[in-house]
C-alpha cells in the first residue's frame, strides 16, 4: 500500500463512515479498484484502524456531551440519588447498547474477514438494507427526542447495529433506522448511532492493530490514513446531523440501491472479480 493508497482510503472512511452508505463496502470496493487484495488480513486490518480516526473526530465533536455523560454515570454509581438522571441512564445505556457488537463481532471475526469480504455480499447488502431503510423513515413515527429514548431502544439498537458486521450494511444506517423504527426523531436516532459507534469501531480497530502492521501495509500508510479519515470525518459529522434535522434518509438509500445495481453488473459481466 501506498501513501496516496492510504490518503484515498482515508478520504473514504471519513466520508462514509458516518454516513449510512457503508464505510466497510465503499472502502472494500475502494481498496479492490486500487488494486489491492480485499480479503488480505492486513488491508482488513487497514480499514479497521483507520476507523479509529473517524471515532477520534466524533469525540471530539461530542466531546463536551461524552463529558456530561461520563461525569453523571461515575456519580450515580457513587450516589444512588443520581441514578434517576437523564445522563447517568444514557451512559448505561451506551454501554448495554454496545455489548451486542462486541460479543457477535469478536466470536464471527473469522467470517467477518474471510468470506464476507467478497463483493457480492457488499452489492448484496446495499440493495438488501436499503429497503429496511425506506420502511424506517416512512413507518417510524419519529416522535421521540433523545431526552425519551429508553433502555429497550438502546438494546434494540445494539443488536441492530450487529448487522453492519456484514459489509454493505452500514453501521450508522442499521443503528439509525432501528432508532427510526423504535420511534425516535432522526436527530435522536443518528446522536445515539454515533455514541454507540465509538466502542465498537475503537474496540474493533485496536483488535486489528496487529493483522495490518504485520502485513505490507507499513506504520507510515497506517497512520496517513487514520489522520485524513479524522479530518474527513469531523465535516462529515457536522453535515449530517444538520442535515437529518430536516431531511429524510432515504436519498443514502436510492444511493445504496444504485451502487449495488453497478456493482452487480460489473461482477456479473466479470469486468471485476469478487475478492
Amino acid at each position: 500500500m501506498t501513501i496516496w493508497d492510504s490518503i484515498i482510503l482515508g478520504i473514504v472512511e471519513g466520508l462514509t463512515e458516518f454516513l449510512p452508505v457503508s464505510s466497510t463496502g465503499h472502502l472494500t470496493i475502494v481498496s479492490k479498484m486500487l488494486g489491492l487484495k480485499i480479503d488480505d488480513p492486513s488491508i482488513t486490518g487497514f480499514t479497521a484502524v483507520i476507523q479509529i480516526g473517524a471515532i477520534a473526530a466524533v469525540v471530539l465533536y461530542f466531546w463536551k456531551d461524552i463529558k456530561r455523560i461520563a461525569i453523571a454515570w461515575v456519580r450515580g454509581l457513587a450516589k444512588p440519588e443520581h441514578r434517576g438522571e437523564f445522563d447517568h441512564r444514557m451512559g448505561w445505556y451506551v454501554i448495554v447498547g454496545s455489548m451486542p457488537i462486541v460479543i457477535v463481532g469478536f466470536l464471527a471475526r473469522d467470517l467477518i474477514s474471510g468470506p464476507l469480504r467478497s463483493l457480492w455480499w457488499v452489492a448484496g447488502a446495499l440493495i438488501g438494507w436499503s429497503f429496511f431503510m425506506v420502511a424506517a423513515e416512512r413507518l417510524g413515527t419519529k416522535a421521540r427526542p433523545l431526552t425519551r429514548i429508553t433502555l429497550v431502544d438502546a438494546v434494540v439498537m445494539g443488536i441492530v447495529q450487529c448487522l453492519a458486521l456484514i459489509p454493505g450494511v452500514s453501521r450508522s444506517g442499521a443503528t439509525i433506522s432501528a432508532g427510526l423504527f423504535c420511534g425516535l426523531d432522526r436527530v435522536a436516532a443518528t446522536r445515539i448511532a454515533f455514541l454507540l459507534g465509538i466502542p465498537a469501531l475503537v474496540g474493533a480497530g485496536i483488535y486489528e492493530l496487529k493483522d495490518a502492521l504485520n502485513g505490507d501495509v507499513g506504520v507510515a500508510p497506517l497512520l496517513v490514513g487514520t489522520v485524513v479519515s479524522f479530518v474527513v470525518a469531523y465535516a462529515s459529522v457536522a453535515w449530517l446531523l444538520r442535515f437529518v434535522a430536516k431531511h429524510s434518509t432515504e436519498i443514502f438509500a436510492f444511493y445504496r440501491v444504485l451502487l449495488g445495481l453497478v456493482l452487480v453488473i460489473l461482477l456479473a459481466t466479470s469486468t471485476i472479480t469478487a475478492t
